[in-house]
């Protein structure tokens, strides 16, 4: 039972749970066991096993009492590693944060934690957040559960388009298994192998959406500052939000619920009372005035990618919603705007990692100036040297106006076109969200990092931009048998709308869900 358990989404557990089928500590250890049975994906950095066995045995007590505190409690959750959890490391993939445990903790763990969530662990991710395929960090790439050797193992699916897959198990060499996305692989890798129900990440460019694209999950990024960043240590402070996966909409929806609203903590969150979301099991979106942004279909967008979307339009319209051409006629400036306004705060925000204030520390006594130079040589991987540098010549006197403020202007412009579709009456934007299914490592490193932030990014980082809450929605297997997915995109603080949506399409489409095979956590 504990297999199919695992399997399931956060509603059907809880109701075990309730019913008193299965105890919380019974799921907690066997989510800990699978932790070492997927450990060749590397989606963990941390395994929080000690914190996961005293919450789980509370949620037991709480579970023979009659007063368990909601659906989260007693579900194993986990947190990618650029939030603070009190008295655990807390690296963001990085040297120079390997020794760091904060005392404190992110305000979403705290808000989870107090519902009765079960924390497994701290997931991997890009150094500091800085990548698209956790692939850049100071332990180790992330491998994704599709396409792996641990996938056939352990795992089995039934699509109604099996026949059409064709196998990659067969292929053995080295570095020819696919990314998980990034930078939040690790939590995605954690959720679709089912050691967790949900997941944290962190979207500043697409780094929710991008992995949970490549892994065949539900990933949101909701409206900028409708969830606390506190605890969260920044990459752009303008663009990040905490990210949510799940394998079920219904289950993004329960966790959007339970950290979402005002934190005095955080000046930047919305200080009005959060209204919680509830879907209908039914669901109608004749009424729905649905766009299809041209400039999504770039070049570089695969066949089967452009197949999905065009499928999922169609499909779309036989309901009777109104599906329309539209334009967003800055998206080609985004990402260079992006790349601009990223690079200078990550100059600023990484200042203070200089082995005087924060973090690793070099041993060099000969002055202060060596001390930081060799500390910050040490303590940073190449790419995150190479934005610090850039960042730093984009912030000097005789630059700023022409790369930051010029930057800032074309982000306001890209804003406006999004404002100009809601305000012409459009209710939702579908698009893709990556433009292939997840490549296989030794080709995804061919090109260097900022090349393929400007490649894997172009889809998703509009929305951080102007603020949107956007979602991808997987839709099948490829011919390969890897997730294809899409991206739906909504105005400000329309979260209800997006989740309607999504869940119309979830229901229609039936993307095949993975079970942990009935020998799995025996072995």
């Amino acid at each position: 039972m504990m297999n199919k358990l695992l399997s399931t989404s956060i509603k059907d557990v809880s109701q075990k749970i309730y019913s008193g089928a299965v105890r919380p500590s019974e799921i907690c250890e066997a989510s800990i066991k699978l932790t070492s049975i997927v450990k060749p994906l590397n989606a963990y950095i941390t395994v929080t096993s000690d914190v996961a066995e005293e919450q789980a045995n509370a949620a037991d007590n709480r579970q023979r009492q009659n007063s368990l505190l909601g659906q989260l409690d007693g579900i194993p959750i986990a947190i990618k590693d650029n939030y603070c959890v009190k008295g655990k490391p807390t690296t963001c993939a990085s040297r120079m944060l390997a020794n760091f445990s904060p005392g404190y903790d992110a305000t979403v763990y705290e808000k989870l934690r107090a519902q009765g969530a079960v924390l497994i662990g701290k997931t991997n991710l890009d150094e500091f957040a800085m990548g698209s395929g956790t692939v850049d960090s100071f332990y180790g790439p992330t491998r994704n559960l599709w396409g792996s050797e641990v996938l056939s193992q352990f795992y089995s699916y039934k699509s109604d388009k099996d026949s059409q897959i064709t196998t990659r198990e067969s292929v053995h060499e080295k570095d020819t298994w696919h990314i998980a996305g990034g930078s939040s692989g690790g939590s995605a890798v954690a959720v679709a192998t089912g050691t967790c129900y949900a997941a944290l990440g962190s979207d500043t460019g697409g780094s929710t959406r991008n992995p949970a694209s490549y892994c065949g999950l539900i990933g949101l990024k909701p409206t900028y500052g409708l969830i606390s960043r506190y605890g969260l240590i920044p990459l752009l402070n303008s663009m990040d939000v905490p990210g949510i996966f799940t394998r079920t909409v219904d289950d993004a929806v329960l966790i959007l619920n339970a950290i979402a609203g005002p934190d005095q903590a955080d000046s930047t969150t919305i200080q009005k009372e959060y209204v919680p979301i509830h879907l209908s099991e039914t669901i109608d979106i004749s009424n729905l005035r649905i766009g299809i942004p041209k400039e999504y279909g770039v070049e570089g967008i695969s066949e089967e990618i452009q197949e999905c979307w065009n499928d999922v339009s169609h499909l779309l319209e036989e309901a009777g919603a109104n599906v329309v051409p539209v334009s967003l006629p800055h998206t080609d400036y985004s990402i260079v705007c992006y790349s601009v306004l990223n690079r200078c705060d990550v100059a600023s925000n990484l200042a203070c990692y200089d082995g005087i204030e924060y973090g690793h520390r070099a041993d060099e006594w000969n002055s202060a100036d060596e001390l930081y130079k060799k500390t910050r040589s040490e303590g940073f991987n190449g790419v995150v040297k190479s934005r610090i540098l850039v960042g730093n010549y984009f912030l000097l006197a005789e630059n700023y106006e022409e790369y930051y403020m010029k930057a800032m202007k074309v982000r306001r412009l890209i804003t406006q076109d999004f404002d100009i579709l809601w305000n012409n009456n459009i209710d939702l934007l579908l698009t893709p969200t990556t433009l292939t299914e997840a490549p296989r490592y030794n080709e995804f490193i061919q090109l260097d990092n900022q090349t393929q932030c400007l490649i894997q990014d172009h889809c998703t980082q509009p929305a951080n931009m102007a603020g949107l809450p956007a979602l991808n929605v997987p839709i099948k297997l490829s011919r390969g048998g890897l997730p294809l997915s899409l991206q739906l995109m909504a105005p400000l603080f329309h979260e209800h709308r997006l989740f309607t949506l999504a869940k119309w399409i979830e229901q229609i489409v039936q993307f095949p869900k993975l079970k942990l095979k009935d020998s799995c956590l025996l072995k």
